[in-house]
């Protein structure tokens, strides 16, 4: 636990210091006055949180203050967190995947290109087998070479197989095999790589809903989840892309990437707000390990802390 808040105070660093840090120093140098509540919207809208959220929380956070009869800065900011822990916790996830003992869990990862995309499924595949699961990975990018070939320096960086054909090849086919050979070996997990760039979004999401076909000709409870990677850095941005892959593909959860990179990380507010849907994981870092189970308590916490 200890390890996880510290990798994601670093991880939040940048929106730490650039909005929620600010924050948290509302409620020490200012009165529970209106001026408090004008401030606190502004940096919360500034921290991408969004409008229709940033003027919830301060409704709601409002109407607290007056009822709890609080004056003191402190105990409101107590609440603030609390309020915010709450606007991730409907579906939080904890991080818990879908993953039962007696059968092959097949994981569909979905996302755009330049997304973070193959680094997170190479991280979840190190974090998959830290918890001793035998993990395996599919290329079904097939639209591009490098795909395949940058997906297989990641496993044999992390020591999982990676099943691939011939750039070019139809993905539906990569994942039947895929699927095929890991049962026969008696693997635990399959990741699959998708495609994240066709000609049109047409195509990519008729593309996607195929492989989704195939894997449930096998199993007819599969994909067992359909992750939808996002990049953190594009804020808010991030939420067409989703809403756009959750009606395609029916995405389960999401992978907030690159939350070291960007000063917005408030966007998780609004993107769990909007999509109803869970952050499963959060990335951290470059390093493989550097992805960690998403927690809101540990999430907040770290946005706040000194």
């Amino acid at each position: 636990m200890f390890d996880r808040l510290r990798r994601l105070k670093v991880g939040v660093r940048r929106t730490h210091d650039s909005f929620f840090g600010r924050i948290a120093g509302l409620f020490g140098s200012h009165a529970v006055d209106e001026a408090l509540w004008t401030d606190l919207e502004e940096l919360l809208i500034s921290a991408d949180v969004g409008v229709t959220v940033a003027e919830q929380l301060v409704e709601i956070l409002r109407e607290r203050v007056e009822s709890e009869h609080v004056r003191d800065g402190e105990h409101a900011r107590a609440l603030l967190q609390a309020e915010l822990v709450a606007l991730l916790e409907p579906a939080a996830g904890r991080g818990e995947l879908n993953l039962a003992a007696d059968r092959l869990n097949i994981l569909l990862v979905v996302g755009v290109n330049g997304s973070g995309k193959t680094t997170s499924i190479a991280k979840l595949a190190h974090y998959l087998k830290s918890q001793g699961y035998d993990v395996a990975l599919a290329a079904a990018d097939t639209f591009r070479a490098a795909a395949i070939d940058q997906l297989k320096v990641w496993g044999e960086r992390v020591g999982v197989p990676v099943i691939a054909h011939q750039p070019g090849a139809d993905p539906g086919a990569v994942v039947y095999d895929a699927i095929e050979a890991s049962r026969a070996r008696g693997h635990d997990v399959l990741i699959v790589d998708t495609a994240g760039r066709l000609h049109t979004k047409y195509n990519l999401m008729e593309e996607l809903k195929k492989v989704v076909r195939i894997a449930g000709r096998l199993d007819p409870s599969a994909p067992h989840e359909v992750l939808l990677v996002l990049d953190a850095t594009t804020g808010q941005n991030a939420i067409a892309q989703a809403q756009h892959f959750t009606k395609a593909v029916g995405v389960t959860g999401l992978v907030l990437a690159k939350l070291d990179g960007t000063a917005k990380g408030g966007a998780a507010f609004a993107i769990v707000d909007d999509l109803g849907l869970p952050i499963r994981f959060v990335g951290t870092g470059e390093r493989l390990g550097d992805l960690a189970p998403f927690d809101p308590e540990s999430f907040v916490q770290a946005l706040f802390a000194d």
